[in-house]
């Protein structure tokens, strides 16, 4: 009886949702010493410079009373803070489980993990609500400012957050595997159901590819607007002279949709075949190196979204200039703002004085066709 003791104790365990061996878990740490030194590389970069390019953004709004209350501004503050997260959360537990091989139980490990799905899902679905803004804008260009208001856009950020909190944190409140590296365990993640890690890809490809269904339809409103001002205004010479604005759009977004699926495509499919099939363990060295893409992702994330606006870049400038002026380095701001071109395709509007501007212009912009179209509903 005393020899059966230790083995019922283990069967016990066994049984347990925290039970993993510290030999269990290290079926998880693939890596060897050079992918270790690589990836660890990749992450050591990676990592703090999201979370300076995004920090640097969300302060700007943030102190920026004229963009803080702009709904458009709102989700790429949404964006930046959920990138934010994911530099800091996937860098940590990523290093933490297979650089420096911490064994945690269940609860610790699943909680680290939650904080990196709630930022990698929060900021999927901050990218699909700035594509819907943008949509919105074009289409129901007279109605954008009673269809979207602050108000409309701090709930749908509240829905946002709390439906991406409730989601992750789904393992660690019982959505988990109860069993050793047996079925339903999922072979990327210790503790993960593989019942909720196909949900979660299911999920977040449906967001994608709504992101991508809104880009869609702005291309075809531009290809529209396009062609019906040339027919208006009859100037071939014109037109040959300069590229097309919906040709511009369709490089730009053809741009940013070529990095989001290539940064979430790989890991998601690594996803997908863990649901279906037992990975290998190249595969699963193959999947941790491929998940470093998307914190890639939310490194580029700040330059498509937010320093590509004119707007939000005049803002840092004056913060800039009064953070000089607090240290005692008077810069005047007419140096400051001279030749900055705009490359805003946020779809925010135009000032009252680009309008003014370019009022005679062709649009070379799709925010200046929404502020045309706006002025002649006003007419």
């Amino acid at each position: 009886m005393e020899g059966t003791a230790p083995l019922e104790a283990k069967e016990n365990n066994s049984l347990s949702p925290d039970y993993l061996s510290n030999e269990s878990l290290e079926y998880y740490m693939v890596l060897s010493d050079v992918e270790k030194i690589a990836i660890g590389s990749i992450c050591y970069l990676a990592g703090p410079i999201t979370l300076l390019e995004n920090a640097l953004v969300l302060g700007v709004i943030t102190a920026t009373a004229s963009l803080r209350h702009r709904p458009s501004f709102l989700f790429i503050g949404s964006l930046a803070l959920a990138d934010v997260f994911a530099s800091c959360f996937f860098t940590t537990s990523f290093l933490d489980f297979h650089l420096y091989r911490r064994s945690d139980n269940a609860t610790a490990y699943l909680f680290k993990l939650g904080g990196v799905t709630m930022a990698f899902t929060s900021s999927v679905g901050s990218l699909l609500l700035t594509a819907l803004d943008r949509y919105l804008c074009i289409y129901h260009a007279s109605r954008y400012k009673v269809m979207l208001t602050r108000r409309r856009a701090l709930l749908s950020l509240l829905a946002l957050w709390t439906t991406t909190i409730f989601i992750s944190f789904l393992p660690l409140i019982g959505w988990r595997c109860h069993t050793e590296l047996k079925l339903p365990c999922s072979h990327l993640f210790p503790y993960i159901n593989k019942g909720y890690l196909a949900c979660w890809v299911s999920f977040i490809l449906v967001l994608l590819a709504l992101i991508m269904g809104a880009y869609a339809l702005i291309l075809w409103k531009a290809h529209r607007h396009e062609s019906s001002m040339a027919s208006l205004q009859g100037a071939a010479g014109t037109r040959q002279a300069r590229m097309r604005m919906d040709i511009r759009l369709a490089r730009t977004f053809g741009l940013i949709l070529l990095i989001l699926v290539s940064c979430w495509l790989p890991a998601l499919s690594f996803m997908l075949a863990d649901v279906c099939i037992r990975l290998s363990r190249p595969k699963q060295r193959a999947f941790a190196f491929v998940s470093t893409l998307c914190l890639l992702n939310s490194a580029v994330n700040p330059l498509l979204y937010a320093l590509r606006c004119r707007e939000l870049r005049v803002a840092l400038l004056k913060c800039i200039q009064r953070l000089c002026v607090f240290g005692r380095c008077q810069t005047p701001s007419a140096d400051l703002t001279p030749g900055l071109q705009s490359t805003d395709h946020n779809f925010s509007g135009v000032s009252e004085t680009d309008e003014s501007q370019t009022r005679s212009k062709q649009l070379d912009t799709v925010s200046e066709m929404v502020t045309n179209q706006q002025a002649d509903n006003r007419k």
